[in-house]
C-alpha cells in the first residue's frame, strides 16, 4: 500500500523523500513512515522508470533529492489502483487508500472496487451473525460481535453513499 500512496503523492507534483515520509505517515494516521520503507521504494521506482530523481539545492545550502513521477509511473499507478481483487477487499487500509484516490479512477473501476469491498463485508456480516449459535461468545464476546456488526453496517452504508457520488 505504501507504494501506491507514494506514487499517488508524486502524481501531485515533485517531492523530496522527507516530504513523502511525513505526508504518508500523516495519511496513515501516525508519525513519519520509516526511511527503510520510503527510500527503497523510491530507488525501485527510479530503476523501473516510474520516477525520476534530481539533485536540487536545499534551504541550508545542502543538496537534496527531488522525486517526480514519469508518464510510465502514472500509467502504472492507475493500473495498480484499478486492480482490486477479492483478496485486496479484505484490507481496510488498501480500500481506504483507493477510495482516497478515486478521483484518479474512472467510474466503472470505482464501482468495481466498492462492489468487491461490499461483497467481502457482507460475507463477514453473515459469519458474525451465525457466530453466537456456533460458539459460546460470552458477555464481552457478544459485545465485540455486536460492535463489529455495527462497524460493518456503517461501512456498507458509507459504500452506498460513495456509489452515489459521481
Amino acid at each position: 500500500m505504501n507504494d501506491l500512496l507514494i506514487l499517488a503523492m508524486l502524481s501531485e507534483g515533485p517531492r523530496h523523500g522527507y516530504q513523502l515520509k511525513r505526508q504518508a505517515g500523516f495519511i496513515f494516521g501516525h508519525g513519519d513512515i520509516h526511511n527503510n520503507l520510503v527510500y527503497p521504494l523510491l530507488r525501485k521506482f527510479t530503476v523501473d522508470g516510474w520516477v525520476t530523481k534530481k539533485a536540487v539545492p536545499g534551504e541550508r545550502g545542502q543538496t537534496r533529492q527531488q522525486y517526480a513521477i514519469t508518464p510510465l509511473g502514472k500509467t502504472i499507478l492507475l493500473q495498480r489502483l484499478s486492480e482490486y481483487s477479492e483478496a485486496d477487499a479484505r484490507s481496510f487500509e488498501g480500500f481506504i487508500v483507493r477510495v482516497g484516490l478515486f478521483e484518479l479512477l474512472d467510474r466503472k473501476v470505482r464501482a468495481a472496487i466498492l462492489g468487491e469491498r461490499a461483497s467481502y463485508l457482507r460475507q463477514q456480516q453473515e459469519k458474525l451473525g451465525g457466530l453466537p449459535q456456533k460458539v459460546e461468545v460470552g458477555k464481552f464476546g457478544g459485545e465485540v460481535v455486536r460492535h463489529l456488526q455495527k462497524r460493518i453496517a456503517f461501512e456498507l452504508s458509507w459504500i452506498d453513499a460513495l456509489a452515489r457520488i459521481h
